[in-house]
């Protein structure tokens, strides 16, 4: 009472002022929205589930410092990640887990055989699978809620093989990866290569993820005389693979598949020129365009300089991009909502958002974009256009 007492009028007037105030304004309460990850983040594939990871964490922090807010509340996003070792039935139980106790809306995988394990749930549980792996049959399927976050590889077939063709000739020999998405490009390529008049002279897939050595595997794929060498897993294999054949003698060119990056398999054979002649898509590092530019700039600040590939690339923008759908959908949980502002979640983004140039996601769930490849000719990346 004494302390009240020596109180002025316009003191209690202040005081009586700011307590009203406290009571009437809106509170803005925090909650956390957490997106899944399960990938490889061990094991011969390990960097490549990690590059794709970190794209999805310079996500994260970019959201939390423009502090969005979704369906009236402030929102801190967290990426939860967790290992499948590119193992489908793993992955299965990860996203059984990430939904359960994460309350996950949202799980990115980055391999198909984990994609397809999902969809046969991710409906009936009310999630969005976020999916990076440009297998046409992810979008094929008719699933409802998925997105393919990259275009189809379908899209690279003829003109990396009308390129090599030109080089070095068209009798082919494949020797790519064994896994799901191996296996599907293995598939498409094979006749879009006879197509164009080529030859396949041996077939002999291998397990790009559990193996170091392909000295053997390359020795009889090179007994049939082939041109060129259609090879391709995650970057690290696949570069051994292209050493272990010019160790061998071999002088043709290579299709890589678009799952392993060219500048990281130069980073692991000591440059360019072991894999003169290989032809791939466009290292992130090679494209000059300005939104380009300040992704790799902001993703080496973050993680000690190191310079991005596509997989950080587009799942940072695909991380965005959900973001804006939420908000645009005003819900965090709701899967089937979100997915339906997919579209106009990507159209939202600024340039330095999406310097893939996604321009729309169409009706089966996935992106459409500016695709480019790069070759390597002279020991530099050159830029190789393909049609889109």
């Amino acid at each position: 009472m004494h302390a009240i007492s020596r109180l002025n009028r316009r003191q209690l007037g202040t005081l009586a002022l700011a307590v009203a105030a406290t009571f009437s304004a809106p509170v803005m309460a925090q909650e956390v929205v957490k997106i899944g990850y399960s990938g490889p983040l061990s094991g011969g594939a390990a960097q490549y589930g990690k590059n794709a990871l970190d794209g999805m964490l310079l996500a994260a922090d970019e959201l939390n410092a423009a502090a969005m807010d979704i369906g009236g509340k402030k929102v801190k996003f967290e990426i939860v990640p967790l290992d499948d070792k590119y193992n489908p039935s793993e992955t299965a139980i990860n996203a059984q887990r990430l939904v359960q106790q994460h309350k996950t809306a949202a799980i990115l995988v980055p391999h198909s055989g984990g994609i397809f394990a999902l969809q046969t749930t991710n409906e009936r549980s009310n999630f969005i699978v976020l999916a990076y792996s440009s297998v046409p049959q992810i979008t094929e399927r008719g699933n409802k809620l998925t997105l393919r976050i990259p275009p189809e590889f379908t899209t690279y077939i003829e003109p990396f093989s009308k390129y090599v063709m030109e080089r070095y000739g068209k009798k082919v020999a494949m020797i790519g990866a064994d896994h799901d998405y191996g296996k599907a490009w293995a598939a498409a390529f094979k006749p879009g290569w006879e197509k164009l008049g080529g030859t396949v002279v041996a077939e002999n897939p291998m397990s790009y993820n559990r193996a170091t050595d392909f000295y053997s595997g390359v020795s009889k794929a090179m007994a049939a005389k082939p041109d060129v060498l259609f090879i391709g897993g995650a970057s690290e294999p696949t570069a051994l693979v292209a050493k272990q054949a010019r160790e061998l003698g071999f002088k043709g060119g290579f299709v890589v598949m678009d799952q392993a990056k060219l500048d990281e398999m130069a980073r692991v054979v000591g440059g360019f020129e072991p894999i003169e002649g290989a032809i791939g898509v466009l290292p992130v590092s090679a494209d000059p365009s300005p939104a380009n530019q300040s992704f790799i700039a902001r993703f080496g600040k973050k993680f000690n300089g190191r310079v991005p590939g596509s997989e950080a690339l587009w799942n940072y923008t695909a991380v965005m991009a959900t973001a804006q759908a939420m908000q645009l959908a005003g819900t965090s949980s709701d899967a089937k909502a979100i997915h339906a502002k997919l579209d106009a979640g990507y159209k939202a983004l600024k340039p330095e958002q999406n310097p893939g140039e996604i321009t729309h996601v169409n009706e089966r769930g996935g992106t459409n974009s500016r695709v480019r490849g790069g070759a390597v000719k002279d020991a530099k990346v050159e830029v190789v256009k393909t049609g889109n």
